[in-house]
């Protein structure tokens, strides 16, 4: 089931003196391709939750319609909308088995809808394998773990073979360790049934994954979707850039020259065919390499060997950052007593910004 956006937007009114109202989700306009699981991704308090929350039918927009593939389903209730939705806190009953959890939601099917409890007992069992948890249908929520748990939550979302599947930070509730297990697990639930998912998350990393698309939000206002490693490498704007990457994408004052970018005096690129003026600079941590003669100086505060990689820790002046990280492989030798690095830069991973709006400059 596809599922489109037009126009989509929330407001809420303000609390303060001059009721100034607040935008969470500010004209989301684009569409979910059928199957895929998309990734809505962006800083806490941006309106992620709430954009799910409008198309699962529990906030009503401001304006704008929501579609699930032809069907304008905006005024439709939640419950009649045929989603699933996977919530933080899991949200199970703690007096009931698992195996009542999941069938809670087909106890009030009536009609044409409407199983018997053989049917009921099935479906559970069916989507209970499906999540791996089979044999735990006859424990309580108490008695399991929080990734077990968290199973059964998505267990309870797919019994109803739902159109539409929506997960509103899933993983925040487990260790590393365990996050990293589940988020697998996800990926292989949904492309075992087919079903079109959103997974919101803050985690850049656990959207990165598993995502067929990515969304990138801030402050209720869509900046970019597309495939993961497409945002990473081709971001639109110096948020976007910043965003995504770990680590952090390492970003300098700089500006253009007669087709040259400098960071402070030094001209660390020369073809660069954009107008002259003050720019940012974005250099990704794989986008260094050392060299003796290299075109960027920078003072080396220390390095971090990670087995098959380096992590060189630098300063500079120009940098907007409290540190500049480079990695590089461990097979490069930096003389950690000469006080300073220099290094050369890659091209496909040096990326230039606007310094009024931010906006990506492309250059040849």
């Amino acid at each position: 089931m596809n599922v489109r956006l037009e126009h989509l937007t929330k407001v809420f009114p303000g609390r303060d003196k001059k009721n100034t109202q607040v935008v969470a989700v500010s004209d989301f306009d684009f569409s979910i391709p059928d199957g895929l699981l998309i990734g809505l991704l962006g800083p806490s308090g941006c309106g992620k939750s709430t954009l799910l929350y409008m198309i699962c039918g529990l906030e009503n927009p401001s304006s704008g319609k929501v579609y699930f593939g032809e069907d304008d389903v905006t005024g439709i209730p939640a419950e009649e909308r045929g989603v699933g939705l996977v919530f933080q806190n899991y949200a199970l009953y703690p007096h009931l088995t698992v195996r009542q959890n999941i069938t809670f939601p087909l106890e009030n099917l009536t009609g044409e809808a409407k199983l018997t409890k053989a049917e009921r007992m099935d479906k559970a069992l069916q989507v209970a394998k499906l999540v791996q948890i089979e044999y735990l249908l006859d424990r309580k929520p108490g008695e399991m773990s929080g990734g077990q748990q968290q199973r059964v939550a998505i267990a309870r979302a797919l019994v109803k073979m739902p159109k539409v599947l929506l997960m509103d930070e899933p993983l925040s509730n487990l260790d590393a360790r365990l996050r990293l297990q589940t988020r697998e697990e996800i990926r292989r639930i949904q492309k075992a049934t087919g079903i079109t998912t959103i997974f919101v998350t803050h985690d850049q990393e656990e959207a990165m994954s598993i995502s067929d698309l990515i969304v990138v939000m801030r402050d209720g206002v869509f900046q970019q979707m597309d495939k993961p490693q497409t945002v990473y490498d081709d971001p639109v704007n110096l948020f976007v850039a910043r965003f995504l990457g770990t680590p952090a994408i390492n970003v300098f004052e700089g500006h253009i020259e007669h087709s040259k970018l400098y960071i402070g005096d030094e001209a660390v690129m020369d073809r660069v065919s954009a107008r002259d003026g003050k720019v940012y600079v974005g250099v990704r941590p794989e986008g260094f390499v050392p060299d003796s003669s290299g075109d960027l100086s920078m003072k080396l505060v220390g390095i971090e060997v990670m087995g098959r990689d380096t992590s060189v820790v630098s300063t500079h002046p120009d940098m907007t950052g409290v540190n500049v990280r480079a990695i590089i492989s461990a097979e490069n030798v930096i003389d950690r007593d000469s006080g300073t690095v220099r290094f050369n830069l890659k091209r496909g991973k040096t990326l230039i910004f606007d310094k009024d709006t931010e906006a990506r400059i492309y250059y040849d």
